[in-house]
């Protein structure tokens, strides 16, 4: 008798996913009946053929201002750098997420020098412009001679400050040496993009001739056309060393209102805009849109002028002695800084004029750079209590009972400036005037037009100033906010006239590190952010918060807080 067995065969499904558009893995289960002896059980593996993401569409992002130039030395501005960056290679990339610089450009690969003066780096090979002359190290070296060079013009002349020699050995290596460590280079001065030696004089000559239409490209994007006021045009680079884009080319739309660019989000005329605060609920209840937020390398703060407003002086004299600084008669004294620091009801700031928009910060460094940020100082409290002991213990007593300190005669009187075209900053001002006043305060809140309050910055002669500082990039080293070397009004950006020889030594040691390891310079860094939380020369708002309001038509977008179109190329309609 022939017996009639059962054999399940199980039939797993596998996947391999290209895009977006596959199945997930799914478990066939089947029974059949077969003649057999024995139970058998066997695995097949059905692979399905990979799918690639469509190619066509063209993405359409919504600039505020018009770009000015599309020459990488020459520019300086945001909007021109967002065309540059598709167009032109640069020698190292940055991690979106951590902001750290990673050999996802045209450097594979680099070695630092034992004693740190060394950089040496190795160029990957294959990448061509589209013209097909090699990318190499000649381009690198072209573009920072140019920039060195008295006949060129470019915003970027200090990124060479401390080089000794720019070498390129061979095609594919490029050995830069410096005359003193310098750690915060590679991100802060080797990131500008490059241009095509092989297209302009060796005197640098006609550097500007292509300064509207870049003649070659070895991004991702070719440029097409420039409309000034109106569009700047890009078409797929089909040889992109990182692989072709999937979309047909982007569109940069000069849109200045900005109640303009979220209506024309919403009617699908362009497909990202940066939002405004009041934008976010529209876009966040729209199912068509998506919003990303993230953490901006910038922060808000009070500037606090610790000398004599009436008297601003340098912190070095024409021969380099050291000029001693009058103190501001108010400012001058921590305590009463750390006063105005308790004073404030930063919940209440953050809940009602940032609309939940900001985050505390206790010091300079800021929680994107993580190695460096120092997570275990805490920001000031709103503590009013501490903040009139610190006023009592001073001498600023309220003996009139009117509501306003005095000591030696003198009333507790502050200006507060603000930015007249900054509506935040002004409901800013009114809050903080609101704060100061309960522990005894006389603020005088007054608005400025921005060019004008920047020269009353530069020149020192304020009190109390609210200002933003953006891009501040992925190293800590702000030496320029802090250093005396940066005190000089009207032209340095140690506006606060801050003096504190520790802590420059700590920047530059920080800066100095043997082999530049982020674990050796970490430390030092901590104590920068304790040293500037104690000594209170600005007081902190709230780091800065960046919304990008995007079509979901668009796939395959992964925004990182150090970049959004870090992988513009892997980009697709929706099929």
């Amino acid at each position: 008798m022939t017996k009639h067995l059962v054999l399940t065969v199980f039939l797993l499904s596998v996947v391999l996913v290209a895009g977006c558009t596959a199945s997930p893995p799914q478990v066939i289960r089947e029974t059949v009946e077969v003649e057999a002896t024995v139970t058998v059980e066997r695995e097949v593996v059905v692979t399905a053929t990979p799918t690639s993401p469509p190619q066509g569409g063209v993405f359409v992002q919504a600039l505020g201002s018009n770009p000015t130039i599309l020459n990488p030395i020459l520019a300086a501005d945001p909007p021109s750098f967002s065309v540059i960056s598709l167009v032109f290679p640069r020698l190292v990339g940055q991690d979106p997420f951590s902001g750290a610089a990673a050999p996802a450009e045209m450097a594979e690969g680099w070695e630092i020098s034992g004693d740190g003066l060394v950089w040496t780096f190795h160029l990957r090979q294959g990448v061509t412009w589209t013209d097909g002359e090699p990318v190499d190290g000649a381009d690198f070296k072209y573009t920072y001679d140019a920039i060195a060079s008295d006949a060129v013009n470019s915003p970027r002349k200090s990124y060479l400050t401390g080089v000794e020699s720019i070498e390129t050995p061979d095609p594919y290596t490029v050995i830069i040496t410096f005359n003193q460590v310098t750690c915060d280079a590679l991100l802060k001065n080797f990131w500008v993009p490059w241009l095509p030696s092989h297209l302009y004089a060796q005197d640098f000559s006609d550097i500007s001739e292509y300064d509207e239409a870049p003649p070659v490209s070895a991004g991702a994007f070719i440029f097409e056309d420039w409309v000034p006021g109106d569009h700047v045009s890009l078409v797929r680079n089909p040889d992109y060393w990182k692989g072709a884009p999937f979309m047909d080319g982007v569109i940069f739309k000069v849109v200045p209102d900005p109640g303009a660019r979220l209506a024309q989000l919403q009617a699908g005329e362009v497909d990202l805009i940066t939002a405004q605060l009041d934008q976010l609920t529209s876009i966040t209840l729209d199912p068509s849109l998506r919003l990303y937020t993230s953490e901006l390398d910038g922060y808000d703060f009070i500037a606090l002028n610790l000398a004599n407003p009436d008297n601003p002086q340098p912190a070095f004299g024409e021969t380099g002695e050291l000029v001693t600084q009058e103190p501001h008669p108010v400012l001058g004294d921590v305590n009463l800084r750390r006063a105005i620091a308790y004073s404030l009801d930063y919940d209440a700031i953050l809940s009602t004029v940032y609309r939940g928009q900001g985050y505390r910060l206790a010091s300079n460094v800021l929680p994107a750079v993580a190695w460096a940020y120092d997570s275990s100082i805490e920001p000031y409290p709103y503590d009013p209590q501490m903040a009139t002991q610190l006023l009592e213990d001073a001498g600023w007593t309220d003996s009139n009972r009117d509501g306003i300190r005095e000591k030696d005669g003198h009333r507790l009187a502050l200006t507060l400036t603000a930015d007249a075209g900054n509506s935040l900053f002004q409901d800013l001002a009114v809050l903080i005037q609101e704060h100061l006043g309960r522990v005894g305060f006389d603020i005088t809140v007054e608005t400025l037009e921005y060019g004008t309050l920047v020269g009353t910055l530069l020149n020192q002669t304020y009190d109390m100033v609210i200002m933003k500082l953006e891009g501040l990039g992925a190293d800590p080293n702000d030496s320029v906010l802090w250093s005396r070397s940066y005190d000089i009004p009207g032209a340095g950006f140690n506006f606060t006239s801050y003096q504190n020889p520790d802590l420059e030594q700590l920047l530059q040691s920080a800066l100095s590190v043997p082999g530049c390891t982020t674990t050796g310079r970490a430390p030092l860094y901590h104590r920068v952010q304790q040293i500037i939380h104690d000594d209170v020369p600005v007081i902190f708002i709230s780091g800065s918060i960046g919304n990008a309001g995007y079509t979901s038509r668009w796939r395959g977008i992964a925004p990182g807080p150090w970049s959004l179109v870090h992988n513009i190329h892997e980009w697709y309609l929706q099929p």
